[in-house]
């Protein structure tokens, strides 16, 4: 199955879109009788009276109404995916590493095999996230999904997996990231596995482009480089399910046919897929350091301005030219929570081994955390020669509110509870009388 995607150009912007000549309505032509016998349907992202740059709506020509069921919803077992408010355990303020996740995880589908890691916020307040885990080799067989809760944003580690939607299909790999906004119906299928990676749950605002700022209007991530798929519906008469996340339960509902029947939409509320090796990395050519908000893709916002919900920030391939510095991340503690994960490569401040592809780490606010102690004495000694970090792909969920682990995560035996010795034996360099 390959993609058929159109740019999207911008976040806001309307797109039209049919799989048949005609399909979509035309000026004054009613929705009370579309082309071809469809059936209009609108799906709102937003209230009705979210000011225009932010309301985000999409209408549906839909050969059934998403609202014809073969039975109602019924209650099921949500193995290890979990809901903020998430208060399982106490959340210590030690940095927390892992292992990527083994068998003691749920296998089957993508949905299936979701496990929740951390979370912050509520879900009912429309507020904060939460971060999930997939690790799956197997398809979403007549098996559909949509999120009442929020929005996902997909990360792929390994594998490759077509993602079904009712606005058409997307394929992703290792690179690559899928945001599946609230409400649109899914399904996954695996095309090369075993297919691993992460997930953020986005409960409040839709994820955005951050403002550049005295960056001006070019560089990371560009609006150009944003697809999203073209019109492909399925007109099948088959037993299938409907599994949806509501309030934090997962219910599902039986169907007799395929919900993916839409002939033709237009809109702004829709799924789209970037490639995170298109970023347009922004840093110093003289000395110091950066902040690592200059590597920020999407960023959902709170209320309160400069503190997001979430962050997703990358830090990709690129040149290391900065002279009279300390080139790692710098020792810090800072009010933001950081989860990290490793897509591929060698994270430049880790390279001693232990963040490996398919692991994460955790590091909460106000927890002190920085370069290990072999990246620390590698670069007291550096020489600052112009070099280029290639073949490396790191990422961070980032947010203004404190990241609560699970009772899995803090039990797993991925967890490395020794993550704090690559720390131990950093030795002070302090010489006194000697400036």
């Amino acid at each position: 199955m390959t993609d058929n995607l159109q740019y999207l150009q911008g976040f806001g912007n309307h797109f039209a879109t049919e799989a048949l000549p005609g399909a979509l309505p035309v000026g004054r032509n009613s929705p009370q009788h579309p082309p071809y016998g469809l059936i209009a349907e609108q799906l709102s992202g937003a209230a009705f009276t979210a000011k225009r740059s932010e309301n985000r709506r999409t209408w549906l020509y839909r050969i059934r109404p998403s609202v014809v069921m073969d039975g109602t919803f019924q209650l099921r077992p949500k193995g290890l995916l979990r809901t903020s408010p998430i208060d399982e355990a106490p959340s210590p303020p030690t940095p927390l590493r892992w292992d990527p996740l083994g068998p003691e995880t749920t296998s089957g589908d993508f949905i299936a095999s979701l496990v929740t890691m951390a979370g912050n916020g509520s879900a009912a307040d429309r507020r904060g996230s939460a971060i999930h885990i997939y690790r799956t080799t197997e398809s979403m067989q007549d098996r559909y999904f949509y999120n009442a809760d929020g929005d996902f944003l997909v990360v792929p580690q390994t594998g490759q997996l077509t993602f079904r939607t009712e606005c058409g299909t997307i394929t992703a790999t290792p690179g690559e990231i899928v945001v599946i906004p609230r409400g649109i119906t899914f399904s996954v299928q695996v095309d090369a596995g075993p297919a691993y990676g992460y997930v953020l749950e986005l409960y409040g605002h839709n994820l955005e482009l951050p403002n550049l700022g005295p960056i001006g209007a070019n560089g990371l991530a560009n609006p150009r480089d944003f697809v999203t798929p073209t019109a492909r519906f399925e007109d099948r008469t088959v037993p299938s399910t409907l599994l949806v996340k509501f309030s934090g339960e997962l219910w599902e509902a039986p169907l007799a046919h395929c919900p993916l029947d839409v002939v033709a939409w237009h809109g702004n509320y829709t799924p789209y897929k970037y490639d995170l090796r298109h970023f347009n990395t922004i840093s110093t050519v003289s000395y110091d350091h950066p902040d690592p908000s200059i590597f920020t893709v999407l960023t959902s916002s709170s209320d309160r301005e400069g503190h997001a919900d979430a962050d997703f920030v990358i830090f990709p391939a690129r040149w290391m030219v900065a002279r009279d510095t300390f080139r790692p991340p710098y020792f810090h503690r800072n009010i933001m929570s950081e989860f990290m994960g490793l897509i591929y490569g060698v994270y430049d401040a880790k390279p001693a081994g232990g963040f490996n592809p398919g692991g994460a780490s955790l590091h909460n606010c106000m927890t002190a955390h920085g370069p290990e102690k072999a990246a620390f004495e590698a670069a007291l000694k550096d020489q600052l020669d112009p070099v280029y970090l290639d073949q490396t792909l790191a990422f961070m969920f980032e947010s203004s509110w404190v990241y609560r682990p699970t009772r899995f995560a803090l039990e797993a035996t991925a967890l490395q509870r020794n993550y704090w010795h690559v720390w131990r034996g950093i030795a002070p360099t302090f010489r006194a009388g000697q400036p």
